[in-house]
């Protein structure tokens, strides 16, 4: 089983600028040795169990609750079964994309 969780996490009533409490979320992520992808809307894990990639989340979460008054979460999972899809799904788009040359 694969399960593929794109979320974002927005500090609330910590100003304009940003980026130093979503950075705290990513480094969560990254610790937690799941495969991953950053871009500017939302952050991309996929893990073996909803329990695995949702626990990270949570954590994700924690972090900038810590440094933050009032957060906002938007997920969006995808689960099935497989393995490495972070990669092939871009992977076959990608090729879609090239065939079209």
């Amino acid at each position: 089983m694969s399960v593929l969780v794109a979320f974002s996490v927005t500090p609330i009533g910590a100003g304009e600028d940003v980026g130093e409490l979503v950075a705290e979320a990513v480094r969560v992520v990254r610790a937690s040795g799941l495969p991953n992808r950053t871009d500017a809307m939302f952050t991309t894990i996929e893990g073996d169990s909803w329990d695995e990639v949702l626990a990270v989340v949570k954590d994700a979460v924690a972090a900038v609750e810590a440094r933050s008054p009032r957060v906002s979460l938007v997920l969006k999972a995808d689960s099935r079964s497989g393995e490495g899809r972070l990669d092939t799904k871009v992977a076959s788009i990608e090729r879609h994309l090239a065939s079209d040359t």
